[in-house]
């Protein structure tokens, strides 16, 4: 059986709309989902110690999972990707801090394919930065950091449908999970 481990953001938990909808794409393949929620209150996500502090939340999860899980973060739990590079997992990541370049060197460090999503609207985002890192990315214009766009609320609900499509896409093409 696949795992995929789901990690929150700072005002994100687990089960926060992008969050879950990722999750549960991996659960309709088969996946054991863990929704992972922070233990205690963490440092501040600018500085680099929050890298390590993710780690140290993360680790001893995956730790207990057999095999090779997906992993899935959103904002600070991008601070995960260093996690990702050194056991070579795969990886989504929703709004990832590319602005945090602990960050980015993580996710240059990758061996195993990830997508980045995000939003032209997001201080945290650069378009550039994710297509050089990564050949799947999905950038969503107009998006901010919880990937709501301008206009009716319905316009973001359609946002979140684009960002489960191309996390189905990611699955399909990386051909996740292995049977």
């Amino acid at each position: 059986m696949a795992d995929a481990v789901v990690i929150p953001g700072a005002r994100f938990g687990p089960g926060a709309p992008l969050l879950m909808y990722a999750g549960d794409v991996a659960e309709q393949r088969g996946a054991a989902v863990h929704r992972h929620s922070w233990s205690a209150e963490f440092p501040k996500p600018d500085q680099p110690e929050i890298e390590s502090w993710v780690g140290g939340e993360i680790g001893p999860l995956i730790d207990t999972i057999s095999g090779r899980p997906l992993l899935i973060g959103k904002s600070l739990g991008t601070n995960a990707a260093a996690v990702a590079a050194e056991r070579s997992l795969p990886a989504v990541w929703l709004t990832p801090l590319l602005t945090l370049p602990w960050v980015v060197d993580a996710l240059a460090r990758a061996t195993a394919p990830f997508l980045l999503v995000g939003g032209t609207a997001d201080k945290v985002w650069d378009g550039d930065i994710a297509r050089r890192l990564s050949p799947h990315v999905l950038e969503v214009e107009g998006a901010d950091h919880g990937m709501y766009v301008p206009g009716p609320l319905t316009e973001s609900i359609a946002v979140l449908s684009r960002v489960v499509v191309a996390v189905e896409e990611f699955l399909d093409t990386i051909g996740w999970p292995r049977r």
